[in-house]
Formats: structure tokens, C-alpha cells, sequence
């Protein structure tokens, strides 16, 4: 069937697996240093990988394709799920944990974070490293209940964070200022699955209408015991 997919540029890509972990069907993998579509019928069409892109890799085309196949991907998900400490699962997941700690692996070792400060409320609204950037909106918690959150979302995005349950004020005023006056490339918003959480959304998709661009963005939602939802 002809349909919607995801084309990746090897020559572009620079081999960061970003797109990767931004894939959660796992259409994508890196092989030989470059990420490649290895599972059409995994892609969905959606284009979540587009905005984790940092080299502008990734774009759609139209093509024949197999078509999407939801539940291999399920069934693919519940055969490999990530462990806590960030290693890729296996179907046994006790033995690959000990591996793990033999090893002395707990997780993520290096920080992701590329500039610095991070609150909502303390960034500048200009600065030479929004130049082109793609922006990560993250509420607090996400950080803390999301285990690979450096190496999924930090990595190769500016992040930007806050809790709109507990900050005074409404960041969509100082959001909609950063979007206006920079080059943005993208936005993802992570948020928890919590009511409360859907203030720091709103305030993004109200910025995002008040500067006037089209910019990609992206919701990603955390469950409380750590679980991307889709």
C-alpha cells in the first residue's frame, strides 16, 4: 500500500540514536553508527523521531510500504521491555539485571544537560544555544520518575523545567517570549500523568499560538511508576 513513512538521510545522520529512543514503536536502529528503518511495518507515520532529530535526518515521503501492524508492535514491547536501569530488556529480564550490576551498570553515567540554568523562570529568553535547538519543556517529577530520561530526552535538546502546581505565575508568557525570538526547531513537552501536569501543556500550546510559528511539538506523558504512555 502507499502511505505515509519516515525516510532517514545516512549521510546526514550523525549517529546519535536520538530518533531511536524516540521511537517507541522501534522502527528504528543504529546500525554501523547510523540509524536506519529497519521495521516499516513498525513505523505508525506519526513522526515522533522528526523533533529528536538534530541533523534535520529525518523527513516524510510518501511511498510504497507495508502497512502499519499495531499489534506486532505491542506484542514486540511486551517481549523487550526496558529494565529501571536503563539497558535494553530481554525475556530474561533477572538475568540481564545481573549482568548489569556484575558490570557495575546502574544506568545513564553522564549527564545530558547542555546548558545551564534549567527552571522555566530563571532561563534568559535569548541565548546562542536556543540558536536552532530543540526545546524540551519537562515538568519536574518526569526527570524522577522516568528512568532513562537523560539519554531519551535531555540528549541533544535544551531543557527547560518547572511545576505548574507549585511555581507562582504562568510560564506561557516567558515561553511564548523564548519561541518568538529564537530559532526554535522543535518542542517537546513531558509531563506527568497527573491532572496538575497538564498546566505546563496548556502553557506551551498557548506560547506556541502566541509566537506565531509552526513548530513541531510533542506531548510525552509519564505514568506514576515510571512508564511511558502512549
Amino acid at each position: 500500500m502507499v502511505r505515509k513513512i519516515i525516510r532517514i538521510d545516512e549521510e546526514k545522520c550523525n549517529g546519535c540514536g536520538a530518533c531511536a529512543a524516540a521511537c517507541h514503536e522501534g522502527a528504528i536502529e543504529m546500525i554501523s553508527g547510523k540509524a536506519r528503518l529497519t521495521r516499516e511495518d513498525y513505523c505508525d507515520g506519526l513522526g515522533d523521531c522528526l523533533p529528536a532529530c538534530p541533523m534535520d535526518a529525518i523527513t516524510f515521503e510518501e511511498r510504497e510500504a507495508p502497512a502499519y501492524d499495531e499489534a506486532a508492535v505491542r506484542a514486540a514491547k511486551e517481549k523487550k521491555a526496558p529494565l529501571p536501569c536503563g539497558c535494553p530488556g530481554t525475556q530474561s529480564k533477572a538475568i540481564h539485571r545481573e549482568n548489569c550490576d556484575q558490570a557495575g551498570f546502574a544506568g545513564p553515567t553522564h549527564s545530558q544537560l547542555s546548558q545551564w540554568p534549567v527552571q522555566i523562570k530563571l532561563v534568559p529568553v535569548n541565548a546562542p544555544y536556543y540558536d536552532g535547538a530543540n526545546l524540551l519543556v519537562a515538568a519536574d517529577c518526569t526527570a524522577y520518575a522516568y528512568g532513562n530520561f537523560h539519554n531519551e530526552f535531555i540528549r541533544s535538546h535544551i531543557t527547560l523545567i518547572g511545576c505548574p502546581k507549585l511555581d507562582e505565575g504562568d510560564y506561557t508568557e516567558k515561553l511564548a517570549a523564548i519561541l518568538s525570538n529564537n530559532p526554535i526547531k522543535s518542542v517537546t513537552v513531558v509531563r506527568m500523568e497527573v491532572p496538575c501536569c497538564g498546566g505546563i501543556e496548556n502553557a506551551v500550546k498557548q506560547a506556541l499560538q502566541t509566537s506565531g510559528k509552526f513548530i513541531p511539538w510533542r506531548v510525552v506523558t509519564i505514568s506514576t511508576d515510571g512508564k511511558i504512555l502512549d
